[in-house]
């Protein structure tokens, strides 16, 4: 497996993924851009990278906050998430340049690529489809699903999206489960929704131990949201 950081930029900043691609592949290969949760582009997302690439994908873990920026607390967290929160044109534009600069590298197929998304990278992912992005395919683990502000409503969303969602997560209550829903069958989206019982946010991330703000570790949420992103890779870009 070859791995390398990749810099690029968007608008002043100076951003850095990491590619991970199988070696001595003779034809591009489909490729996964995943975003990052909150803290930004950590070794969780890193090795998710990882994972894929083991199972033959070209992966690039995207960096939306900027070269060497990481959260160290959920308060550093929230501060550099919440500019992007705000301006939701600017999160749509950051994470086209990051699509720009993995479809542009040697060995991806271009015309192949899904997005996947963590929490905040969830809600990223969802926005690239809403804005036509030139992915095949979204998926948004525990994400969060606000529609923007900044977008009209499409009539006909050509990305393929599944929402992998816990049921208890008190950050995507009922009524918002259902608002997006709706909001995807307005859109014509070719939409699925797992949802996962007893489950919390942040169900991926061996890290999440706070019941008290509804981040918790699931394994069996993590191992099933997992095998229905392989089954969704499959039937999208294999």
């Amino acid at each position: 497996m070859l791995e390398k950081l990749l810099e690029y930029t968007h608008e002043d900043s100076v951003l850095e993924g990491l590619l991970c691609i199988p070696e001595r592949s003779p034809e591009p290969l489909p490729g996964v851009l995943i975003a990052h949760a909150w803290a930004g582009r950590s070794a969780f997302e890193c090795n998710r990278a990882r994972a894929l690439a083991a199972r033959g994908y070209a992966a690039f873990a995207a960096d939306l906050y900027g070269k060497g920026v990481l959260g160290g607390s959920p308060a550093e967290n929230a501060s550099l998430m919440q500019p992007l929160l705000d301006d939701r044109g600017k999160l749509q534009a950051r994470l086209r340049a990051a699509l720009t600069c993995f479809a542009r590298q040697p060995g991806v197929d271009a015309r192949r690529i899904v997005a996947i998304g963590f929490c905040f990278g969830g809600l990223g992912v969802l926005d690239m489809a809403r804005s036509g992005a030139a992915v095949q395919g979204v998926v948004s683990f525990h994400g969060l699903l606000d529609p923007p502000h900044n977008l009209s409503a499409k009539k006909s969303m050509q990305a393929k999206v599944l929402a992998l969602h816990g049921h208890e997560d008190p950050l995507c209550p009922p009524e918002k489960i259902a608002a997006f829903t709706q909001e995807m069958t307005r859109a014509g989206a070719d939409w699925q929704l797992h949802t996962y019982g007893r489950t919390l946010h942040a169900f991926t991330n061996p890290e999440a131990r706070q019941p008290e703000t509804g981040n918790v570790y699931s394994e069996t949420a993590d191992r099933r949201s997992w095998q229905s992103l392989l089954s969704f890779l499959e039937e999208v870009i294999d």
